[in-house]
């Protein structure tokens, strides 16, 4: 589920070439999250119909995923990659000092597209079952 995309590292820095042709959808949104302290959680929410692909851009993420019976930690460095699917609830714990990633979307930002609480998410996951 995780992918590698290629990290070339000289004196002068890093670059990670990214092809939008990799992302699986039609990206409509991008932002990056950085600046964040270490072993900080973000992310904690889901989304009815968004698909986001997350990239570690720099230094480590532990991106935790829930479908919402099983729980599965991946973690990710830098130049690495997942797809989280909509109707998965998801974080991201940043396990290194100044590490970013870069999150593509399939849709704008909407705040009604948004599930911001587990016991909800969890509601919704097994209405879907019935």
């Amino acid at each position: 589920m995780v992918n590698s995309y290629n990290v070339f590292n000289d004196d002068r820095g890093s670059l990670i070439p990214i092809e939008l042709k990799n992302v699986p959808f039609e990206v409509k949104r991008t932002f990056i999250v950085n600046n964040v302290p270490l072993n900080e959680i973000r992310g904690n929410h889901s989304h009815y119909n968004t698909k986001q692909y997350l990239i570690c851009i720099n230094g480590s993420v532990d991106v935790i995923l829930n479908d919402g019976f099983n729980e599965t930690i991946y973690k990710l460095i830098k130049g690495e990659s997942i797809l989280i699917p909509e109707l998965v609830w998801d974080s991201q714990r940043f396990t290194s000092e100044n590490s970013e990633i870069l999150v593509f979307c399939s849709t704008e930002y909407d705040i009604d597209d948004y599930i911001l609480n587990f016991n909800k998410f969890k509601e919704i996951i097994n209405e879907k079952l019935v």
